[in-house]
Formats: C-alpha cells, structure tokens, sequence
C-alpha cells in the first residue's frame, strides 16, 4: 500500500529541477510515490523529468499535452494519487532530508484530517523562516475556528498547500482538488473550503520545505493577466462562505482579506502592463461591488487610513464585469501573494 504520494507539478523550471528532485530522492521511501506532472514546458525540464523518473524510486511521469497551470497540474496529480496520506511540492523548491517521513509520522500520531506546517522562505541566499499562523501546535483543533478573528492574520491566510499534509479521507470528499484554470491564487478558494468542511487539523513546528522566492519565471514576479485571476478565486471565497451555516461570523473574515489583497495590488500597479492597470482597477471595482455591502463597509471602517480611502475610491469607479470561468472546469471553485492577509 503507497503510504504518501507527493505530487510535484513542473513548468520551466529547468534551473531549479535538478535541486527539487535531488530532494525528493532524499525523501524516499519504498511506500511514497512521486506524481512528477510536467505542465507541457518548452525547455530542458521534460528531458530532466525522463531521467529523474528512471532514477527516482517511486516516481511517476505525468505529462500535459498543453500548459494548464499550476491549479490543473495538481488536480492531474490528485486523480492519479494512491497514497493514504497526500502532499504537494512545487518544482522549484526543495526539502530537507527525511522531511516527509516526519510528517508522516506526525500525521499518523496526531490523527487528525490534516496537518500544516512552518517552512524557510528562501530569497537569493537569504533564508527566513515563516510559521503557520496556529499558535496551539502538536494539539487536534477545530479548523473552524482557526478562520477568526477577521482582524488578524490566521490558519487561512497562510493557503500554502505544501505545508502539510493531507488524509486521504479529504481528497474522497472532494476537499483536496483546486479550482481548474486558476492561474494565482487557486490555494486561496482550497484553504476556506478546507477550514470550513474538514473536521480536524493541527500545527506542528516542523521545518522541512524550502520555498524558493524571487523566480523571474513566477506569477508573483510577473504582472500581466494572469495576476487578475485573484479576482475570481477571491469571488469564490466570498460565494462560498455566503452559503456556510456561519455565514454572518466568518463572511467579515473573507471580505477583509478580499480587501487587503485589492489593496496590495493597487498599491504595486506599477509592476503591472498598462492596460492590465486598468484592467485591474475596474476589475477590483467590480468585486467591492459585488461583495455584501454592510459587510464590505464594516471591514473598511476597521481597516481604517489609506488604504481604506483608496478602497472606497475604487469601488465608485465604472466596475467590470465578473471574470469568467475557464471552459471545462470543474465548477467555481487560489493568492496573489500569499503573504497578504487582513
């Protein structure tokens, strides 16, 4: 029986390859797999994932016929996944050596739906370590009640989907698979639905995951279109929670953190192509509308100075129209930085 499948997506990562699967080699173990899905990339990194797949115990080669981005990769990677216990990894970061078997190990004392976990951020030769916001560690919780407060940062503002680890039950629910097409943010509309609908979670203060900051190649570094796709994963956050039993406890939560994100990009529109500027403003007007009102107006009152004024300012701009879904999708179901939280 595979005990952990590690599903890795890769696009033109041909420089970080190499390191990534050095580490996964690190990792193995006879019962972990390693769903390696090769998101139809045009350089060198589909000759690298030939090899490693020879040289890796465990792995398996998973090729796209066209580049579907990361949220899609990792569903490839879900539906082929056969381990009790399911991870994720991106192929340009790596991971300390026997880091899974920890988390393995921690996953089956604890017993619990899921686990997350710190990690080491990693800019140029800088290394800092970021902890999962979950103050109560190697303790079973109600991942409810890590969504509040709606004024800090919490469980859900920290979406990275490699730190942690996830039963198997989840994913025969239905909670582990992204929202197709997503292009940034698809571990935003995962991480709510995950706090909302799983029963159980802890934090453990294991540090294993190295993830890689800065790639010239990443969405983060990039500002054209596929930035704006926070809009519709955001939209979906807000959908989603609107229709919780809890609606009126944790909707002041998601339309904060809507608002923060918006308010992120707008003060670094800078970075992005002009006509994707505008984009993003009348985009971002466009969701401040569509969000409950009172809710949105409560959350601007607290949030308070400026960049509540440019929020307001925005929302009285010409709106556009809700972005739509990609054909084929898998229904409405992730951050712009994930580091942005209320």
């Amino acid at each position: 029986m595979v005990k952990l499948s590690v599903v890795v997506p890769f696009f033109n990562v041909q420089t970080y390859a190499p390191d990534t699967l050095a580490s996964l080699r690190a990792n193995a173990r006879d019962d972990f797999e390693f769903l390696l899905v090769d998101d139809c990339s045009s350089d060198d990194t589909p000759d690298i994932l030939e090899r490693a797949a020879r040289a890796l115990p465990g792995a398996v080669l998973i090729r796209h016929e066209r580049n579907e981005g990361l949220a899609t990769a990792r569903n490839t990677g879900l539906d082929a996944a056969r381990g009790e216990f399911i991870t994720f990894l991106d192929g340009d970061d790596w991971l300390s050596p026997g880091y899974y078997e920890r988390l393995v190990g921690a996953a089956e004392e604890l017993g619990c739906d899921f686990l997350r976990t710190d990690h080491t951020s990693v800019t140029g030769r800088a290394r800092s370590v970021r902890r999962a916001p979950v103050p109560r560690r190697e303790e079973v919780l109600d991942p409810r009640e890590a969504i509040l407060p709606a004024h800090r940062t919490t469980s859900v503002d920290y979406p990275f989907a490699w730190a942690g680890v996830y039963h198997r039950r989840l994913l025969d629910r239905g909670l582990l698979h992204f929202p197709h097409g997503l292009r940034t943010a698809e571990d935003r509309p995962w991480i709510w639905r995950l706090h909302r609908e799983a029963e159980s979670f802890a934090a453990i203060g294991e540090l294993g995951v190295f993830y890689r900051r800065g790639v010239a190649t990443s969405l983060t570094q990039i500002g054209d279109v596929r930035q704006l796709d926070f809009i519709r994963a955001f939209d979906q956050v807000i959908e989603e929670t609107a229709q919780d039993r809890e609606a009126d406890r944790f909707l002041p939560k998601a339309v904060r953190t809507y608002c923060a994100v918006i308010a992120h990009h707008i003060g670094s529109i800078q970075k992005f192509e002009p006509d994707v500027a505008r984009q993003l403003k009348a985009m971002s007007a466009g969701a401040l509308r569509r969000m409950p009102q009172d809710v949105l107006e409560q959350a601007l009152t607290a949030m308070g100075g400026d960049r509540a004024a440019v929020l307001r300012k925005l929302r009285r701009r010409r709106p556009a129209p809700p972005p739509p879904a990609p054909p084929g999708g898998r229904g409405p179901a992730g951050t712009t930085p994930s580091e942005v939280a209320a």
